[in-house]
């Protein structure tokens, strides 16, 4: 019984260590997708927001953004939020990009 309750143990530390994904991947694919809008460090591009009309473009690392789930997060760069659209160049890295955000969590 127990090797096979360490088996699943190491089996789910495991599957958690893939979920969480690359941070330092996430800052590449970041850099290349987000960060002309989004800033270096979540920190919304002014004019990027002046020239797209919003008026509260989300800080990355606000409390409010950072409390926001990890699938909520990779929603939001796949389908789109208000007026972002979906960033298929990110769609595949949009795992890493959000262990890239979590880095600024305060």
């Amino acid at each position: 019984m127990r090797p096979l309750l360490l088996a699943i143990s190491i089996a789910a530390v495991a599957l958690r260590a893939l979920q969480a994904g690359d941070a330092a991947a996430g800052k590449a694919a970041y850099d290349k997708s987000c960060k002309s809008c989004h800033g270096a460090d979540g920190t919304p591009n002014p004019s990027i927001a002046k020239m797209m009309k919003v008026d509260n473009m989300r800080d990355l690392k606000s409390s409010d953004a950072q409390a926001a789930s990890d699938d909520d997060l990779k929603k939001d760069i796949t389908e789109g939020k208000g007026k972002m659209k979906a960033v298929p160049a990110a769609a595949s890295s949009a795992t890493d990009i959000v262990a890239y955000m979590r880095t600024w969590k305060k």
